[in-house]
């Protein structure tokens, strides 16, 4: 059975291209990987096809509406709704992506990858009435400390993260096991040939065969970078072990 995502948004067609490339559109293809995508404008009732108010308590800007994004979630679940069936299967998960909510990491992406279906709610203008993440919003997930045009682009983010965690999706799954942030640390450099390239040469050490001397490489460099681009990583990494120990 794919694993499936619906994703609610009022700019469908932001989808199109970027669903069309690369492992996504295989494992589509291929039937790993289910998505749909669900126009908010769909589930509005009245003629201007309404999404957005102005907020209470005045502010500038405009909030979307709960009604169309209730609406669709309940049609969408209505259609699988089954016996036995809870939240975290056939329903689907309900995540809103907002610049408040949880941040998307790789042990989260993991965690929502063995989510049957994920059904994802994408923001738009000064953000969402805040009774869809109080009430309809299983997880509500950050992609950074930044604001976007909308949800559309973190959506991709998220789905780009968790479909490379669905099985058969990657063709070699030990590639997940070398990557950034997987042990904490950010990932050691990567060669290729010409060994020497306008004088710059490869270290010499990965040219040696000797996989442990390299391995060991490898973990002092990992650790070597993080220290000096994201020193916030290795105070967090000293504090879990810290923690760990006691």
């Amino acid at each position: 059975m794919a694993f499936q995502i619906d994703v609610l948004t009022i700019f469908p067609d932001f989808f199109e291209g970027p669903l069309e490339e690369s492992l996504v559109k295989r494992a589509r293809q291929n039937g790993r990987v289910e998505i749909r995508i669900h126009n908010l404008r769909d589930h509005t009732r009245d003629r201007h096809k309404t999404v957005d108010d102005k907020p209470f308590g005045g502010g500038p800007g405009m909030v979307m509406k709960p009604e169309p994004i209730f609406e669709c979630v309940e049609a969408l679940q209505a259609k699988e709704k089954k016996p036995g069936l809870k939240s975290a299967g056939g329903l689907g998960w309900v995540v809103l992506l907002d610049a408040g909510g949880e941040s998307l990491t790789p042990k989260l992406a993991k965690e929502l990858s063995r989510r049957k279906r994920l059904i994802l709610i994408c923001g738009h203008y000064e953000g969402v009435d805040y009774r869809v993440q109080e009430r309809l919003a299983d997880q509500v997930v950050s992609v950074g400390d930044f604001v976007t045009m909308g949800g559309e682009a973190p959506a991709l983010c998220l789905m780009e993260a968790v479909i490379r965690f669905v099985p058969g999706v990657l063709g070699n799954r030990d590639s997940l096991k070398e990557e950034s942030f997987q042990h904490g640390y950010l990932e050691y450099p990567q060669y290729t040939r010409p060994r020497k390239f306008r004088g710059w040469e490869v270290p010499e050490i990965l040219a040696s065969g000797n996989h442990r001397e390299v391995e060991k490489w490898r973990q002092t460099v990992s650790r070597q970078i993080t220290r000096k681009k994201r020193p916030d990583l290795m105070e967090k990494i000293t504090l879990i072990k810290k923690e760990t120990n006691l």
